[in-house]
This record gives C-alpha cells, sequence and structure tokens, in this order.
C-alpha cells in the first residue's frame, strides 16, 4: 500500500514537472517576446507591472480593448495593468495628451472608450487639434475651464514625454505591445500567433516567471 501511495506521488510529479516544463518550453526568449537590456524601474515594486502600449487611433487596439479588460479583471492583487500612449507623430502626441488629460481630471473611465470609438467607429467625430479634443471632453460633461488648465499643463506634458522616452526604451514597433514588469516587450507577432489572446497567453507566462523569482 504504502509502495504504491509513493510510486503516486512520484506520477503526480512528473506529471506536475511534464506540466511546468511543457509551459516552460511553450514561450522562448528572443522568439516569442524580447528581454529588455536594462529593465524600466515600474511604479510598485511590490506588485507585477503589466503595460500596454497603444494608440486611440488603432484599429488593433479597439478591437483589444474589451480582451484587454476583461483580462485584467481577472488578474490577482499582485498584477496591475497601466495603459502607456505610442506617439510616433503629432497626431498619436495631441492623444496621448488627451489619455493624461483624462487621467489627471478623473474621468478616464468615463472617456477611455469614447476615445477609441470616436477615431474607430464614428467619422463624423473628429480629434485632429486641440480645439477638437476640447469639444470632445466638454461633451462628456468636461469643464472647460478645467479641461484648458490641465490639458497643456507641466504634469500632462511631462507625462506625454516619458511615454515617448518609455516607448522608445522599449523599443516597440507597433500597438497594442505589452511591457511585463518592466522587463518583457511583448506583441502579437512575437507571440507567434495572430489573435491578440496569444499575446496575453505569453503575458500569463510571463508573470508566472516573476512570480517565481521572486518565491511567491
Amino acid at each position: 500500500m504504502i509502495k504504491r501511495f509513493l510510486a503516486g506521488l512520484m506520477m503526480a510529479g512528473l506529471l506536475v514537472g511534464g506540466v511546468s516544463t511543457a509551459s516552460a518550453a511553450a514561450f522562448v526568449e528572443g522568439k516569442n517576446y524580447v528581454r529588455l537590456d536594462k529593465p524600466l524601474p515600474t511604479r510598485d515594486k511590490t506588485r507585477i507591472e503589466v503595460i500596454e502600449f497603444f494608440w486611440y487611433g488603432c484599429i488593433h487596439c479597439f478591437h483589444f480593448e474589451p480582451t484587454l479588460k476583461a483580462w485584467a479583471s481577472k488578474q490577482a492583487d499582485d498584477v496591475y495593468l497601466q495603459g502607456s500612449p505610442a506617439l510616433w507623430n503629432k497626431a498619436m502626441s495631441l492623444h496621448a495628451q488627451a489619455f493624461y488629460t483624462a487621467q489627471a481630471l478623473g474621468v478616464l473611465d468615463k472617456l477611455h472608450e469614447p476615445l477609441f470609438a470616436a477615431l474607430n467607429v464614428e467619422p463624423k467625430v473628429k480629434l485632429n487639434d486641440e480645439g477638437d479634443v476640447e469639444k470632445f471632453f466638454v461633451k462628456h460633461g468636461v469643464d472647460k475651464e478645467a479641461f484648458r488648465k490641465t490639458f497643456n499643463s507641466f504634469g500632462v506634458t511631462s507625462q506625454v514625454k516619458q511615454a515617448d522616452a518609455r516607448a522608445r526604451t522599449t523599443g516597440i514597433e507597433g500597438t497594442p505591445e505589452m511591457l511585463v514588469n518592466g522587463r518583457y516587450r511583448v506583441s502579437s507577432r512575437l507571440a507567434g500567433g495572430q489573435s491578440m489572446e496569444q499575446m496575453l497567453k505569453v503575458v500569463d507566462f510571463l508573470i508566472e516567471q516573476e512570480r517565481a523569482a521572486r518565491g511567491s
């Protein structure tokens, strides 16, 4: 009986080990994700940070948003998600300002999805300059003077510059892409799949890897 019990434990250990090995072999550094030469600092050292690089005008980001939102809602307390706008041109810089203005005014949860919709499925809505963005914010209940004080404020412009530096340092090649705990860059192309879900599988793998390194 004891021999059978021990054999069972050994078999269970082999199975667990097999799953672990299979998982570790599923995604490969340099192929499915990129390790940064120099990790970026994270906002909260006690938790695992996941950053999404996005642009409001990116149709792939727009379609990814519901999936990402559902994924984030299922994460444990030791993981947190934050957005980081990508900005390679004047329009993207303007929309990054809109993101950080909404965040500063405490209305990001209210305006995040409408901003995506405005640039992807609502052709009558224009967000081509500061005046357009102001009208959009006011239409969604933001005080005009509060918007004007915030949009070009030092705090917002500093965050836009930081987002630009973050994207350049990370070496992102498109949107959406993700950064896990300041160390690993992931994209759907690197993940080896055409779906954004595949990218999140790599993110999940890297989160577990970070947990293991912390011993948690």
